[in-house]
């Protein structure tokens, strides 16, 4: 028989139960002992278990026909009569760990299903000192793991995972131990280390620890070894030491790029070159600061053509690639590798970091794509707010080309995350900002209402617009000469009697002044950029007193090409383990298994005139 969470993972549990009956001769009537009522599964109906328990000759007889009835109301999604049945019995519970502990469980899904997860958990807390059957304790971490997964609190959810394993047999016990470590994967390495000396729960302290070794030396593959083979040795009996992870075994198998020739495609002369120019002096930068002298770094002009760049680049020995950077040149060698397949053209056969991305990626394992995208900082933006606990965000995108793209990604990562679509609202300048703005308020709609009691009750009614309840938070797409007009427009449309939701905005919304006047204008607003431009560094320093009048698009491209030669002797690694990330200038760096690195950006807030990281 089976019991199960209908939101988390199956996990099957074999029950195997007996049922005794006593013996008797042939001359007298054989004698049924009470049989004990399983509450392992509801399948029938409610109203069976109902009337089951009316006809119940104990109390405890009773009391398990009515947690059954609860059960079953359950599974029927009827909360309501589930409630009401539990609340029912709950004074006159006979006392016993397994009807106490599954009235306890029960309450809890019953909360769940409402969404009202904090209360489910403080329901769910058995005393230590309540012996249950293994059935009941996979219930009761199941569904704790499922709660702080919908509450986001990843490392609780793991926590309760690893405690689930142990109830459970070794090919069901292997599922949930992979499910722990993609939990754990994408957590940043600190996150990690600062949890991992749990000594109430060995088996997540190893799995933390793990996943702290495999992000930390991922880099170093000989390193990596010799410190998870000290870490089996600490953890012989660890399910993660019996069996590591299938891709921390790829990336002990994955060989590092470890060149001595790297050549650089930008465009050096003509129109693009200031363009470039950040980029490459990022890069020269990156050299400097960590300079090696048996590693060349040469820069070849695509200005001459991309195709002429590139193959001087392999005349002249060159074992890595990085760029190029215009998408028109990104897609011209991804074309030459693709007419390869079918005609004499050499294939591109060196690794390469391409600086720009593509609208249809190459499946070579030795080709990445990294670039500054608006649509993957609005990804970034939907995790964000989702991690911010947002439920209905509403999105007032510029109505331009990168307005769309940016709301477009938006919604398709929160659909992901919610299963619902994000409410947009396009914008255009001038008076129709501001009519886009009232608009999506519900402000427009509210002066019409009191237009129409004004008609009907004459103008000496007082009367004040109310803007909407039913958003949480507003995540503006807008460029730095949009965002001072657009924010106020938003503060000054919420009405006063409704308290002002949390605002988001992308960087390419920062203003350049750095004026404490233009600041307080966007008091309480929360902005993403890269770590170099919101935490206070050498680094930006250095950057501003070499480059004075470089504006902070062209700051952005500096440490792109900082990260771009960072990341060489990285991306096998960062390709082989998901969960490997890279602190760099640009964001909190990673890679997809097509190649794609992405970035995490940082968060800041403008309070009294200033912008301070999150």
């Amino acid at each position: 028989m089976l019991k199960r969470l209908n939101t988390t993972k199956f996990i099957i549990v074999t029950l195997l139960t007996t049922t005794l009956f006593g013996c008797a001769t042939s001359t007298k009537p054989v004698k049924q002992e009470t049989r004990s009522v399983s509450l392992v599964s509801a399948p029938l109906n409610a109203s069976q278990y109902l009337a089951d328990a009316a006809n119940a000759k104990s109390p405890e007889q009773r009391d398990r026909y009515m947690l059954l009835a609860a059960h079953a109301f359950i599974n029927q999604g009827d909360t309501g009569n589930a409630a009401q049945t539990l609340a029912s019995i709950k004074t006159s519970l006979v006392q016993k760990p397994e009807l106490l502990a599954e009235h306890k469980y029960l309450t809890a899904r019953v909360l769940e299903l409402t969404s009202t997860y904090d209360e489910a958990l403080k329901e769910l807390e058995y005393p230590s000192n309540w012996q249950l059957a293994n059935w009941q304790m996979v219930s009761y971490y199941q569904l704790r793991a499922q709660l702080y997964k919908l509450t986001k609190q990843p490392i609780e959810q793991a926590r309760q995972l690893s405690w689930l394993s142990t109830y459970l047999p070794s090919e069901q016990a292997n599922e949930v131990n992979d499910e722990i470590w993609a939990i754990l994967q994408p957590l940043h390495e600190q996150t990690l280390l600062s949890f991992s000396q749990d000594n109430s729960n060995p088996i997540f302290a190893g799995w933390l620890q793990l996943a702290y070794i495999a992000k930390h030396y991922a880099a170093d593959p000989q390193v990596l070894v010799q410190r998870l083979g000290d870490w089996q040795h600490e953890n012989p009996s660890h399910p993660g030491a019996l069996k590591l992870p299938t891709d921390l075994e790829r990336a002990l198998n994955t060989k590092p790029y470890k060149p001595k020739h790297i050549a650089v495609l930008l465009p050096l002369t003509g129109q693009r070159a200031a363009l470039a120019n950040p980029v490459k002096q990022g890069i020269i930068s990156s050299y400097l600061a960590n300079p090696d002298d048996s590693v060349a770094v040469n820069f070849y002009d695509t200005a001459l053509g991309v195709q002429v760049a590139y193959q001087q680049a392999v005349t002249a020995g060159a074992e890595f690639i990085i760029g190029p950077l215009l998408p028109s040149e990104v897609d011209t060698l991804l074309q030459i590798e693709h007419n390869s397949t079918t005609a004499e053209t050499p294939a591109l056969t060196i690794p390469q970091l391409y600086l720009n991305n593509a609208d249809n990626l190459s499946h070579n394992n030795d080709q990445f794509f990294f670039a500054l995208s608006p649509t993957d900082e609005a990804i970034d933006a939907a995790q964000k707010l989702f991690d911010d606990g947002i439920n209905t965000p509403l999105l007032l995108a510029s109505n331009d080309s990168i307005g769309k793209r940016m709301a477009a990604a938006f919604n398709e990562k929160w659909q992901k995350l919610t299963g619902l679509d994000a409410e947009v609202h396009f914008y255009n300048g001038g008076d129709e900002m501001k009519v886009t703005v009232q608009k999506s308020l519900g402000v427009i709609d509210s002066k019409e209402r009191i237009a129409r009691i004004k008609a009907i009750l004459g103008n000496n009614i007082e009367a004040d617009f109310r803007s909407r309840r039913d958003i949480d938070a507003i995540y503006m797409i807008s460029s730095n000469q949009d965002l001072p007009l657009l924010k106020p427009f938003i503060d000054v449309n919420f009405s006063v009697f409704a308290q002002p939701v949390p605002l988001y905005t992308t960087s390419r919304s920062r203003i350049e002044s750095n004026s404490r006047d233009a600041a307080q204008e966007l008091n309480n607003l929360t902005i993403s950029d890269i770590p170099m431009l919101l935490q206070p560094n050498p680094e930006s320093a250095s950057v501003s007193a070499l480059w004075p009048t470089w504006n902070n698009g062209q700051k952005r491209l500096y440490g792109m090409g900082y990260d771009a030669l960072a990341l060489v002797s990285k991306l096998a690694q960062m390709r082989a383990l998901p969960g490997y990330q890279y602190s760099g200038f640009s964001g909190l760096l990673s890679a997809s298994p097509d190649g794609t690195i992405n970035r995490q950006l940082n968060w800041g807030r403008y309070q009294r005139g200033n912008l301070t990281p999150l």
